[in-house]
């Protein structure tokens, strides 16, 4: 009797001492931005298992080496019948379980049949080299609540128990949401992260999070992310995150959306950059501004905007895009179809000076962002040397934009290199100065 009992004492310190660790090192998890590939983009709420698994394959075989490695399924994976272009709100049907959990509906992952949600969607991520991560929406589903389905890890607390209308998310109706304070509030965010842990699942991206912020939510899900001992990822979903409460949500997520969605017209990344300027001071290791999916190559394939297209936006206008996102070290999230990359596209996700920048970067500041002209630098934190990129978002005149490099601590003779061409030079004198094409930019690195 007593060896069971020091066993059981053993046994639960360890499990106390292993979610005390998470509790205390989940900004480990991501201590560079994530880099990945989203269906939303290209496939809006309609992805299927064999499209997931194709994007994966292009990751492995021509992203992977230079450090992207997410492949997340967004939206409505447990709806049998929903719709591109939008979202079947008229007669859905879901997939979950007894617990009211989602599960994934087999007819577009068929791997996911007899209830074995997406384990082996997430081992074929796993096993080339990547990692595995879905959407969801916060809350607790609707259908759940009608039927009064028991929380899983509760003692007779049903769904109908925790739940209110209040707040409930307005533009998709499927759930309601959880009173944080409620017995079962917590078991029932344990049991769907339990379960999500038990698939494999590397991040989560969970929506209809931070606009209206919803802080007791946020501090439930942290709090079940740690007790599954998994590193997940979590990413909350859309913008605006009020600033104000940068503190709070730096303490409980890897990465926030600053942002609605971005999509491929140009006024996005000029509003982006302009709500960026509030967000510079809290870009950290582990924890990261979210400046949304990446809007290039093929999207809408069966997405929420538009018809198949390859994006709207002109190659001076996607350069600009990279380059705000990698110079401000945003997590990069992809969201065209992979394997419908054409050189070009390809080209912006693979240079290793640019993703060196946005790996290694240090010191994110804002320059100035005034009358159409934006200068954006940051350091290189194991080789020092100082990046700036230049930008011209005024949408008629070509513009001189120009900074003084003392005020960034280099001297009158530098090496300068163009991080997207490599052409590398010498320069002299304090003034730096380069003219811009509306919609253009330009990035380098500087030594002295």
């Amino acid at each position: 009797m007593l060896k069971k009992t020091l066993t059981l004492l053993f046994v639960c310190g360890l499990t106390s001492f292993t979610q005390a660790q998470t509790n205390s090192s989940f900004k480990n998890w991501a201590q560079t931005p994530p880099m990945g590939w989203n269906s939303w983009d290209c496939y809006g709420s309609t992805v299927t298992e064999a499209e997931v698994k194709t994007n994966a394959d292009y990751m492995a075989a021509k992203l992977k080496k230079v450090g992207w490695e997410y492949v997340v399924v967004d939206i409505r994976w447990f709806v049998e019948n929903d719709k591109a272009g939008g979202y079947n709100q008229t007669d859905p049907r879901y997939v979950m379980d007894e617990y009211g959990r989602y599960l994934p509906y087999d007819g577009r992952f068929p791997s996911a049949a007899g209830g074995k949600g997406f384990k082996a969607l997430a081992d074929y991520v796993h096993s080339k080299g990547l990692k595995f991560g879905i959407h969801i929406m916060r809350g607790i589903p609707v259908e759940a609540v009608k039927r009064k389905l028991p929380v899983k890890g509760t003692q007779g607390i049903t769904a109908d128990q925790i739940y209110t209308t209040d707040l409930q998310c307005k533009w998709l109706r499927d759930n309601y949401t959880i009173l944080a304070d409620k017995p079962g509030a917590q078991e029932y965010y344990n049991s769907i992260l339990e379960l999500y842990a038990s698939w494999g699942v590397d991040f989560i991206k969970v929506d209809d999070l931070s606009r209206p912020y919803h802080k007791g939510e946020i501090e439930l899900i942290r709090k079940a992310i740690d007790r599954t001992g998994r590193k997940i990822i979590l990413s909350t979903s859309p913008g605006e995150t009020p600033v104000q409460e940068a503190n709070h949500v730096k303490e409980h997520a890897n990465m926030w959306r600053m942002v609605d969605d971005v999509w491929d017209v140009w006024k996005d990344l000029v509003h982006l950059m302009d709500v960026a300027q509030g967000w510079y001071a809290y870009t950290a290791p582990g924890t990261w501004p979210d400046c949304d999916m990446i809007p290039l190559g093929r999207i809408a394939i069966r997405g929420e905007r538009g018809k198949d297209r390859m994006t709207r936006l002109t190659k001076d206008e996607q350069v600009s895009l990279m380059t705000f996102f990698t110079i401000f070290r945003s997590p990069l999230m992809f969201g065209g179809d992979l394997p419908s990359n054409d050189a070009f596209t390809l080209s912006l996700l693979n240079n290793k000076d640019i993703l060196k920048m946005h790996r290694d970067g240090t010191e994110v500041r804002q320059i100035f962002n005034e009358n159409g002209k934006v200068a954006v630098t940051s350091r290189n934190s194991k080789t020092g040397e100082r990046y700036l990129a230049l930008f011209n978002i005024g949408d008629k005149d070509v513009a001189t934009v120009s900074v003084n490099l003392k005020d960034l601590g280099i001297g009158d003779q530098y090496k300068i290199k163009n991080l997207w061409t490599g052409e590398t030079l010498k320069g002299s004198g304090a003034t730096f100065s380069k003219q811009l094409a509306p919609h253009a930019s330009l990035v380098f690195s500087i030594k002295d």
